[in-house]
């Protein structure tokens, strides 16, 4: 049975370049990173504590273009001071927005992908 979301992909065409965004930048932990043989290499990653995960993917190894893939979403307890700390470590991060379903920003990561991080509205 099906009992969670593993991992997500993203497709990337520096994979040491975005394994410094994800691990430096937002802080994430390396989950594995392992030679998969043939010049490609299996990098996966995930914010501390998370139980799914984010695969670097080459694009080029695997027949992709750079930043396609999946749009994701991360969940943030306070997104202003998320915002902060990402630009404090050198990210470039849209305004915060308040909408009546939460509040949340966008970071700009390698490849033109964007990442949305929000927080449900207190009840």
């Amino acid at each position: 049975m099906i009992t969670s979301i593993a991992s997500a992909i993203l497709y990337v065409s520096d994979q040491g370049s975005a394994l410094h965004f994800y691990r430096d930048i937002l802080g994430f932990d390396v989950v594995l990173d392992a030679d998969m043989g043939e010049d490609s290499r299996w990098l996966e990653v995930k914010p501390p504590g998370a139980q799914t995960s984010i695969v670097l993917g080459s694009a080029e190894a695997f027949g992709k273009q750079p930043g396609e893939g999946a749009f994701l979403t991360f969940a943030a307890d306070d997104v202003a001071a998320t915002v902060e700390e990402l630009r404090a470590r050198g990210a470039t991060t849209s305004e915060v927005s308040r909408e009546p379903w939460g509040t949340y920003a966008t970071v700009d990561a390698p490849d033109g992908h964007k990442l949305q991080f929000n927080e449900r509205p207190q009840n």
